[in-house]
């Protein structure tokens, strides 16, 4: 594991919420990924509502946080009504090219993108 890896899973001296922020921010455009993948990938497999509640809260991160790319395990946009519009998700995801319909990203098997995965 690298260093830079090594920090989301035992650095004791990062918060939960910066572990979030910090493996959002390295979603690329046009990729989804879910509050699970995020939860397990910082080590903690059971807190995926509590990565949601850390999204709902990124608005106040001097860095930009995608919190758009995060849907649920089964590509819907769940979190759609915690951005300053109900609209808002769906008009950014689609913005990098993402197709959503009724609220649920098409093809989202192909975009997701999984940390554990993708950050080996």
């Amino acid at each position: 594991m690298t260093k830079s890896l090594k920090k989301f899973r035992t650095n004791e001296h990062t918060d939960f919420f910066s572990k979030v922020y910090d493996v959002t921010r390295l979603i690329p455009a046009g990729r989804v990924t879910s509050y699970g993948a995020i939860a397990s990938f910082i080590g903690s497999p059971q807190a995926a509502r509590t990565v949601g509640w850390a999204l709902n809260a990124s608005h106040t991160q001097k860095e930009f946080v995608p919190a758009h790319r995060v849907v649920n395990r089964n590509g819907m946009l769940t979190g759609k009504h915690h951005f300053r519009h109900p609209s808002l998700m769906k008009e950014l995801l689609e913005s990098e090219g993402i197709v959503v319909v009724n609220d649920h990203v098409h093809d989202f098997k192909k975009l997701f993108w999984d940390p554990a995965r993708e950050l080996k």
